[in-house]
């Protein structure tokens, strides 16, 4: 049994060892043979083994057209195509290669040496060229960054710095390749340029895909700078955010909320929501619900709603104030009423708070009433009855008359707002994309 595993160990071992090549020359063996064919195919399989060198070790022996091989060379590749040399020798019959690889390490590096020295001469044959296409590469990037720093035509072919910086981004990039091209050319090396630019490509798509965000946000920004939908101190809603624009940046539009907060917004966001613009027109709406007994005369009321509110000299004459009749609930009737002011000498909140107290005041000083629901909780069957517990319970209070003076409703807070604003734009030194002679979407 302890036989059997050693020969099938030998077994499998055998096929991994190398072997000594015996390959026989195709074509017909001739019957005839001599010594003097013999000597005259060693002799020249040893001069051909002595101009490819590597073979110094390497002995030839001829009989009868069979061709031995002893000695060692330096690689196992290298033995190995001994065979496929002496094959092609006329004459031959058969080879049998016994040549193995050396296990002198020196013998061994000097393949490498001499593969190391090939390269540093033509390494030295070439640094002339190489430092001519370097100088060239050079002087091309110098001209591209002082090409790229002038201030025209970028300036004014740009609507803002932030595309103007993007056009001088782009002259460098041209001005990189076109250098990196001309060197390649001058060094006969142009073929590397497909190269280098398939794996960029490769590179830049796999890039792309991980920055997808930051592209879009970046396109995004040059959308923006371009269009320009809003100018600083515009009062905008942006994504259920409401402000007023501080500036706009290359990654983000910046806002200040009526709460003193700052809002930054991504410039992507930003492109893809919809945007309320407060501020584009001078005039602009306020509007109020006021309930109404349901007993009274509803047409004479929101007649007097209209004609109060148009009489506020807030109020502009065109368009005018109107109102209608809006739902009618549990506790009577509404009426909504509307009315225009100019937003940029007005505040909205104050100029809708003003008028609705003295559309109030007109519609109570006209006799009609306004709702004053009142629930009664009856606990048991014992419990005082309704009119008694609404003289008990809730009391009438006397009636608090409202002044007739209109108060001041200037925007006053919302200049205050524009002067932090603007302060702000002055004193910080970031980028603004927004620009007041930019054209406007």
């Amino acid at each position: 049994m302890h036989f059997l595993r050693v020969l099938t160990f030998l077994a499998l071992l055998l096929p991994a060892l190398p072997m000594a090549a015996q390959e026989a020359p195709s074509g017909t063996i001739t019957t005839e043979q001599s010594g003097e064919m013999d000597a005259n195919i060693a002799v020249r399989i040893r001069e051909i083994l002595g101009e490819l060198g590597n073979y110094e070790d390497v002995t030839v022996t001829v009989a009868d057209g069979v061709v031995t091989l002893r000695g060692t060379a330096n690689s196992r590749n290298e033995a190995h195509d001994l065979d496929a040399l002496v094959t092609r020798v006329e004459g031959v019959v058969a080879i049998k290669n016994d040549v193995s690889e050396t296990t002198d390490i020196v013998r061994r590096l000097d393949p490498a040496i001499e593969r190391f020295m090939g390269r540093v001469e033509q390494l030295l044959i070439q640094l002339p060229l190489a430092l001519i296409a370097l100088t060239v590469f050079l002087i091309i990037i110098w001209i591209g960054m002082s090409v790229a720093r002038w201030n025209n035509p970028w300036n004014r072919l740009a609507p803002n710095a932030f595309i103007a910086d993007l056009f001088r981004t782009i002259v460098r990039i041209a001005f990189v390749i076109a250098g990196i091209v001309i060197a390649l050319d001058i060094m006969n090396a142009t073929a590397l340029l497909s190269t280098i630019l398939g794996a960029a490509g490769l590179i830049g798509l796999a890039i792309g895909f991980a920055v997808r965000d930051t592209v879009e946000n970046f396109i995004a920004s040059v959308m923006l700078s371009i269009r320009q939908p809003f100018r600083p101190n515009d009062v905008v809603e942006i994504n259920g955010d409401q402000g007023k624009v501080i500036r706009l940046t290359s990654r983000a539009t910046i806002l200040l909320s009526f709460d003193g907060n700052h809002i930054r917004i991504p410039n992507a966001t930003v492109f893809k929501s919809r945007i309320i613009n407060f501020s584009q027109n001078r005039e602009r709406r306020f509007m109020f619900t006021i309930g109404v007994d349901s007993s009274a005369d509803l047409g004479a009321t929101r007649e007097l709603a209209v004609k109060t509110t148009q009489d506020l000299p807030f109020v502009l004459g065109e368009p005018t104030a109107n109102a209608w009749i809006g739902n009618i609930t549990d506790s009577g009737v509404e009426i909504v009423v509307v009315g225009w002011i100019d937003q940029i000498e007005t505040s909205m909140s104050l100029a809708r708070g003003e008028a609705l107290r003295l559309v109030k005041r007109a519609i109570e000083a006209s006799g009609v009433a306004l709702p004053n629901t009142t629930y009664t909780l009856q606990i048991d069957s014992t419990a005082p009855s309704m009119d008694e517990t609404s003289a008990t319970s809730a009391p009438k209070q006397p009636a608090i008359q409202e002044s007739a003076k209109v108060a001041v409703v200037n925007a006053e807070a919302e200049g205050a707002l524009d002067r932090m604003i603007d302060a702000e734009r002055e004193e910080s030194d970031g980028e603004d994309l927004l620009r007041d002679d930019a054209a406007k979407e």
